[in-house]
């Protein structure tokens, strides 16, 4: 029976990836750094291996008697320093696939992100064969750089690095592409700062009527990860993982807050909000603040644009469909927010 590696399985979409292959009864080992915090796996049958993806090393001790390698670590934020991006994006990437040639793996799955795709207002439905448009322009982003965008670049650099890699050495690489994913355990996401910032009583958020945005619950995605490892893909293969469709943005929010038992907030205009945002990364900028300030022109516009992406492909190759709806998603990860007393 084959031996899975994961990388990142402490985290929000690891650690539903990772009990997902558990429940399939696969052996599978956890990359974890010095002193990580272990309890999103609590409860797991899986063997801990230390080591840091920045380290080569580090990983080829780790990975050596494997069969299987889904690497998932990243840095997924829209705060931080462009290098640290870099370093665990591109870097370890390269570092991650590097080690698996050198202890003989050939099969690995990627975590990638749809938006290398592009993820400005757009009223295309995007799909694999999209180009790369991984840099959003915002207003001033020369002078004062949008840090969402410190994520977006270095995800479609890592992709490339990633491509050209695998096809060089023959490895069975693919990579998933998940739209915005939701679900329990997420808390540095979207979904759980709005109801966070909803409990506090504001009555005001960005928002707007008609656009569509395409969402995931983590469980689903977490399957079709499996569904990947049991094809046996061979070769180089970039595919696309979200619901069947996209859903209008305001009945998202709608629902989170229906099901926490709160009052949406009333839609601002993106006129109040944007410059708003503007103003507040300047000066945590100036600050050097290591955190980031509630709104960003990256998240700010997030509330605004319409983004639509083909599943298509997944349902051809993986034979991927979401099983769970969107009020059904939205359900277990609200109950779960409400048992951790979160919200």
């Amino acid at each position: 029976m084959n031996k899975v590696m994961i990388t990142g399985a402490t985290g929000f979409i690891g650690s539903h990836i990772t009990k997902a292959f558990c429940e399939k009864q696969v052996r599978v080992s956890c990359l974890v750094r010095e002193g990580s915090n272990v309890s999103n796996l609590e409860g797991l049958s899986v063997e801990f291996r230390t080591g840091d993806i920045r380290n080569t090393e580090d990983l080829t001790g780790a990975f050596t008697g494997n069969d299987w390698v889904i690497h998932n670590a990243a840095k997924v934020s829209d705060w931080g320093d462009y290098e640290e991006f870099y370093q665990t994006n591109v870097t370890g990437t390269v570092n991650v696939l590097t080690a698996c040639v050198q202890a003989g793996i050939k099969n690995i799955l990627i975590t990638g992100s749809n938006s290398v795709y592009g993820e400005e207002h757009s009223t295309v439905i995007k799909d694999e064969d999209s180009p790369y448009n991984s840099h959003y322009q915002y207003f001033g982003d020369r002078l004062l750089p949008c840090k969402l965008n410190y994520y977006r670049d270095t995800k479609a650099l890592a992709k490339r690095e990633a491509l050209t890699f695998a096809a060089t050495h023959d490895l069975n690489l693919t990579i998933l592409e998940p739209v915005w994913v939701y679900g329990e355990r997420e808390l540095n996401g979207v979904f759980y700062e709005y109801l966070k910032t909803t409990k506090a009583g504001i009555p005001f958020m960005p928002g707007a009527k008609h656009n569509k945005f395409h969402v995931i619950y983590a469980g689903d995605l977490a399957r079709a990860y499996f569904l990947a490892y049991t094809k046996q893909l061979v070769g180089l293969n970039c595919i696309l993982v979200g619901n069947q469709q996209a859903e209008n943005m305001a009945r998202i929010y709608g629902l989170f807050c229906s099901e926490a038992g709160f009052k949406k907030p009333r839609d601002l205009p993106k006129a109040l909000t944007y410059p708003a945002a503007l103003l507040m990364e300047f000066f945590y900028t100036l600050a050097n603040s290591q955190s980031p300030p509630l709104l960003t022109r990256g998240r700010v516009n997030m509330f605004y644009d319409n983004l639509e992406f083909s599943v298509e492909k997944a349902r051809r190759i993986l034979g991927f469909k979401n099983s769970l709806s969107l009020e059904a998603g939205i359900k277990r990860t609200v109950l779960w927010y409400k048992e951790q007393g979160l919200i």
